[in-house]
């Protein structure tokens, strides 16, 4: 299937030409001098962890009781807590506060 020049196709033209009537047209590297901005919103979880110490340190024999307990089969997953701690996340991903 030839797809053709933008100019052959009319949702496109109409695009390209617009894009060149308003100055940013890729092709001749000109763009209208508009300033850039945009607004970030950080969660309270990433403030929290840009405040948190830089220390990468961890509970060493935790992570080792850990192991221990997966390699005798008796580590245990708590579904309930995991799909909590899910819901809250997205909860607080889609800005809305938990019920």
């Amino acid at each position: 299937m030839k797809i053709g020049s933008p100019d052959s196709q009319p949702g496109i033209s109409q695009l390209v030409n617009d894009r060149k009537a308003a100055g940013t047209d890729k092709k001749s590297g000109s763009a209208a001098a508009e300033p850039v901005s945009a607004e970030v919103a950080i969660s309270s979880t990433a403030s929290e962890l840009r405040n948190a110490p830089t220390d990468a340190t961890f509970d060493t024999e935790k992570v080792q009781r850990m192991a221990q307990a997966i390699r005798d089969g008796k580590f245990e997953v708590n579904a309930g807590k995991i799909a909590d701690k899910l819901i809250s996340n997205a909860q607080e991903l889609l800005g809305r506060q938990p019920s």
